[in-house]
């Protein structure tokens, strides 16, 4: 549990209104409806959709950016969580030495999404966050904000370093991974021939946002827990901070906390306010989770993409390296997570996106399916069991392929079930509701046979666009 004294100026920031009754249809929501993967183009290229519900005059707006793996997004909403407009670009993908300079394109894409603001609603902004991709790595000179050498990107491991970690921090902690934002950090301490002294590690949102206002070194607990930041003591623990490269470490606040106003500049170029304020971000896919409005313990998001992705909101923190269960704070409470390797792209490799959708239609969803299946692409699952070797099971496979599916999708609702029983047992809250994001959350039947199996609600989140979680940070910061 949290120490009392440790909780947030705004740790009511889950009570802001709820979207239960908020219709898509009703708010004219915009969402893009294309989801399949696009080839990478070099040219930004650039979507916006306007006046979605007009704010009314003299009201504040908002402004949230999500920088994903391969696009950015913003999202500008009321202080009732109306969005008044949002909108997308692809990277322009820069060269520098055959590789992609992506610190020029985040850089590029920022102010091509500020650009892309209506200039209507700019003078009514009163906030802006930020959010970026997990563990995605900058150092940068402390004293220009330069990138000292190129960005080490979430999905990049530096094993060389990874020894050196796990002779220092605590077994099986969060950084013990060649992936994590540490390993990334010693790595380059141990290689770079750039002038130490001067250098600062940054996450991708926190340099992101100090371009808005200028002030260098400040970072937020959740991107930097895979740094060793420790949420629940509220800073860096002793066996980081007797490490020579701990001078580095950026300044750490709670994700929707006001940084500073905006630079003048800044305000100049786009006619934002003097009051407008840049506040900290977050990652991607809390900013996601934050985007479903879940604001109680016990409520959770589970996300039904190539895989199966859930998260649930908890008064207790958790976390267990043999499943691969970490916990990032949120305020008062904690939000525990894990992945299966089972999902839709188990699906893809059987069926075709009509043959899922006329099948789907043909099953009945209040009926048990007998077939018991482990639906995997590959050897290998981590959670919620952690076997390495654990084969894919899909057979015997019925004549009637209705009858399959309805056995593919109930077995793979079986093991949600057993993994939120798993969180619960390793000392989480026990789940109470589900929210649903993903392309699975479309399918009517399957969020029947899930709410069968899990004998709890489901139903599918409105909002799961990060930059709508991104949005929602920047009201927590200018009410607090």
């Amino acid at each position: 549990m949290l120490p009392s004294n440790r909780l947030s100026p705004a740790a009511n920031f889950f009570l802001l209104p709820s979207t239960s009754s908020y219709s898509p249809s009703k708010h004219g929501i915009w969402i893009s409806r294309n989801r399949s993967p696009r080839k990478r183009r070099q040219t930004t290229t650039m979507s916006v959709e306007t006046d979605v519900v007009p704010p009314q005059s003299g009201n504040r707006l908002y402004l949230g950016m999500d920088f994903g793996t391969s696009g950015a997004r913003f999202a500008l909403i009321n202080k009732d969580g109306d969005v008044c407009a949002e909108g997308k670009r692809e990277y322009p993908l820069y060269k520098s030495h055959e590789t992609i300079d992506w610190a020029r394109s985040w850089k590029t894409t920022l102010f091509s999404l500020l650009e892309d603001v209506p200039n209507h609603y700019r003078h009514l902004v009163a906030s802006i966050s930020i959010d970026g991709t997990s563990a995605t790595t900058l150092i940068v000179d402390s004293n220009t904000g330069q990138p000292l050498s190129k960005p080490l990107l979430y999905n990049e491991s530096c094993p060389d370093a990874l020894p050196l970690v796990k002779s220092i921090a605590p077994v099986n902690h969060t950084v013990c991974s060649a992936s994590s934002t540490l390993c990334k950090l010693v790595s380059w301490w141990n290689s770079a021939d750039s002038n130490k002294e001067s250098a600062t590690l940054l996450h991708q949102a926190d340099w992101l946002l100090w371009f808005l206002h200028g002030k260098l070194g400040v970072s937020d607990y959740n991107n930097a827990l895979k740094v060793g930041y420790d949420p629940e003591i509220d800073s860096y623990p002793p066996w980081l901070l007797a490490q020579p490269y701990s001078q580095l470490l950026p300044y750490v606040k709670a994700p929707g906390t006001s940084i500073g106003n905006l630079k003048e500049d800044i305000r100049s170029q786009f006619g934002f306010p003097n009051d407008c304020i840049a506040c900290t971000g977050t990652t991607d896919s809390i900013a996601a989770f934050l985007a479903a409005r879940a604001t109680l313990p016990g409520q959770a998001v589970t996300s039904l993409g190539s895989t199966l992705a859930i998260k649930l909101l908890s008064s207790n923190r958790i976390d267990d390296a043999r499943f691969g269960v970490y916990s990032h704070r949120l305020d008062n409470m904690w939000l525990v997570g894990g992945a299966s390797n089972t999902g839709g792209a188990v699906l893809r490799q059987i069926f075709t996106d009509d043959q899922l959708e006329n099948l789907s239609k043909q099953i009945d969803p209040m009926k048990t399916s007998p077939l018991d299946y482990y639906p995997l692409t590959s050897i290998g699952e981590r959670f919620p069991e952690a076997d390495p070797q654990m084969a894919p099971r899909l057979h015997p496979r019925p004549e009637s392929d209705v009858e399959y599916l309805h056995g593919i999708l109930e077995s793979i609702a079986r093991i949600e079930g057993k993994a939120y029983r798993l969180l619960k047992d390793l000392g989480a809250s026990e789940v109470a509701e589900v929210l649903t994001a993903g392309g699975g959350s479309k399918n009517e039947k399957w969020t029947k046979i899930r709410e069968r199996v899990l004998g709890l609600p489901v139903s599918r989140a409105i909002q799961t666009e990060a930059a709508y979680g991104a949005a929602l940070l920047a009201l927590k910061g200018a009410q607090s």
